[in-house]
């Protein structure tokens, strides 16, 4: 590790998490490759409205229900009730500018066929799927990445989403004292999860280091994150991902001990972060992590 990286904190990669399309489900994964833009695949692919702005389980919480799988070939997508879609990994279309957040970008169609397979099992007229098109940029605010560029996919803001395993436990007592069942931690949707660590021990974390694994194999890729934002939460946390039903639970417990300072009191759950050092190379399950803390 580098000479100025002193760690604070030792623990390990407890779960990978990539959600191919955003705000569809999440995939459970053993390994995954890190880019600049985050781990590949992830958020790649985005629903629009008829105007192209994005779709999320705030305004339609049945994508909820929507389980994506990766093939070496295709994107496959599975709904209840559907035959199976297939989307060639690599698909291209035609050119269209579609917006996420204050966002603006050239994406690409992915077709009448996807189009109309969602437009039924989200019961929503006129959606599209889209694929971030490979030359667009879309940079990250500088605001909170010390004037540093950086640039992400379909992700809210940032190309990754840290959390640590521990922190649903704070969350789940509240939960059950309130006579409700326990969360998981899929309502959060990481990529990142940490394991050995206290909860909630991304709050003060500045550099998280992994010792990755290389293009060619070699375990000499040295992957280094920056943990810059917390994660401020919308009500998508309520929504049960294996229902799809919202029920309030969640939210009403976080904001009993969540609220954030640094985001003049919104609640938050992790933190995003991007991508330092270590692009290109694999993150696996199990593989041991330090940190080290911000101060001042």
């Amino acid at each position: 590790m580098p000479e100025n990286f002193s760690p604070d904190v030792h623990g390990h990669i407890a779960a990978l998490m990539i959600y191919p399309v955003k705000s569809l489900a999440g995939m459970a994964v053993q390994q995954a490759r890190l880019l600049d833009t985050g781990l590949e695949w992830d958020r790649h692919w985005m629903v629009v409205d008829a105007e192209g702005l994005f779709l999320t389980q705030r305004d339609c919480a049945q994508m909820a229900l929507v389980q994506p799988q990766l093939t070496a070939e295709a994107l496959v997508l599975q709904a209840p009730g559907a035959e199976p879609m297939a989307i060639a990994l690599h698909a291209e279309g035609p050119l269209r500018r579609v917006q996420v957040w204050d966002d603006t970008v050239d994406a690409l169609d992915m077709g009448d066929a996807v189009a109309r397979w969602l437009q039924q099992v989200l019961q929503q007229t006129g959606v599209r799927l889209v694929r971030f098109a490979p030359q667009v940029q879309r940079a990250c605010s500088t605001r909170w990445t010390e004037g540093a560029a950086h640039h992400t996919q379909f992700a809210d803001g940032y190309p990754v989403l840290v959390t640590t395993e521990s922190a649903m436990e704070p969350l789940n007592s509240r939960l059950a004292q309130a006579g409700l069942a326990p969360a998981g931690m899929s309502r959060f949707r990481p990529n990142v999860v940490l394991g050995g660590l206290e909860p909630h021990d991304e709050d003060h974390i500045g550099t998280l280091q992994v010792q990755g694994v290389n293009a060619g194999g070699g375990a000499d890729a040295l992957v280094q994150l920056a943990l810059v934002k917390p994660c401020a939460r919308c009500p998508i946390p309520n929504i049960d991902p294996a229902t799809a039903q919202s029920h309030p639970g969640v939210g009403d417990a976080l904001q009993t001990y969540r609220q954030d300072s640094r985001l003049d009191g919104a609640i938050t759950f992790g933190m995003n972060a991007v991508v330092q050092a270590g692009a290109g190379a694999l993150l696996s399950v199990g593989q041991a992590v330090a940190g080290a803390y911000r101060f001042g």
